[in-house]
């Protein structure tokens, strides 16, 4: 026989068992949120910390990192407004502020090179344009001088100053033609090289008759494109060094056509020949073969506007 035995609990047991049980859960809630805003606290308190921090932090790594930015920043400012010559000391460094301050370097170093080029040549031109101006100016003086000069005198002095003028204008166009080569192209335009090169020779060929030059050409089409009023000075400046720097009874020859899809023009003269070492010195403004005592063979501007007229095209 089993005998199940079932304890009994008078209603006041139960009631101490549930006050006991509520009491010890209010007791651990309240815990509970006293530890979550303790952990708030302790967060919010750890975030302004770390915030601060790296601020702080990064405001020194900032400062230590744009040093060398600062650096170049305020030589670069002293180089542009006093010494072009100066050049930045990237030292031994192997990143981006030496690669920043070598390309400073490089700049100021084409800089300083177009300032100089651009000085030399002001002194250049200002030394031409004062010469015939000097010599128009002396031969009205002298005229002027002799109130009894005959009226052959006086004219002979007009029209030397007439022709000194004639000078002077033609130095102030070549100067005007190489300042608006070198500013560029605008808006190319299509042209064929051989439809501009015949006509130049058509207008040389007086000038080559007098020398006594045989004047030959080849003119094949050559399409191009660019400024026409350029190309035409370019080729005038040729075909005139080709005549005037030439021998009695020589010849020029002048050919155009296409090589590799661009456009060629070729002079050749029965000249003399340019030593190897004075080639590129010609191309720059002012130079002559036989320095500045050889006025007669020009002011030095043709193969410059030429060098000018074709880096530009």
């Amino acid at each position: 026989t089993a005998v199940l035995i079932i304890p009994l609990l008078s209603i006041k047991d139960v009631m101490h068992v549930s006050h006991a049980g509520a009491a010890g859960g209010v007791t651990a809630v309240a815990q509970h949120d006293t530890d979550v805003r303790s952990l708030i606290y302790s967060s919010l308190i750890g975030l302004l910390v770390m915030a601060v921090l790296s601020v702080v932090f990064g405001w020194l790594l900032a400062g230590r990192l744009l040093r060398p930015l600062r650096t170049i920043t305020a030589t670069a400012r002293d180089i542009s407004a006093s010494n072009l010559s100066r050049r930045l000391n990237v030292g031994r460094r192997d990143d981006e502020f030496a690669e920043l301050g070598e390309t400073l370097n490089d700049l100021f170093a084409r800089l300083e090179a177009a300032f100089d080029s651009q000085r030399h040549f002001v002194a250049n031109a200002s030394h031409e344009l004062r010469t015939p101006l000097t010599a128009e100016r002396a031969l009205l003086q002298v005229a002027l001088a002799d109130p009894d000069a005959p009226a052959a005198e006086l004219r002979a002095a007009i029209a030397q100053a007439i022709a000194v003028g004639q000078q002077q204008e033609q130095l102030i166009d070549a100067l005007l033609t190489l300042a608006s080569s070198e500013r560029g192209i605008g808006q190319p335009q299509p042209f064929d090289l051989a439809a501009v090169a015949g006509p130049v020779l058509q207008a040389r060929a007086a000038d080559a008759e007098r020398g006594q030059l045989q004047l030959t050409a080849a003119l094949d089409p050559a399409a191009a494109a660019g400024d026409p009023s350029l190309a035409e000075s370019l080729v005038s400046n040729l075909v005139d060094n080709a005549i005037r720097h030439n021998v009695a009874g020589g010849q020029a020859e002048i050919r155009t056509g296409q090589v590799g899809g661009q456009a060629i023009i070729s002079v050749r003269n029965t000249g003399p020949v340019i030593p190897p070492g004075q080639v590129d010195r010609l191309f720059q403004p002012f130079q002559r073969l036989g320095g500045r005592a050889s006025r007669a063979s020009g002011h030095g501007l043709g193969l410059a506007i030429v060098a000018a007229i074709a880096q530009a095209h």
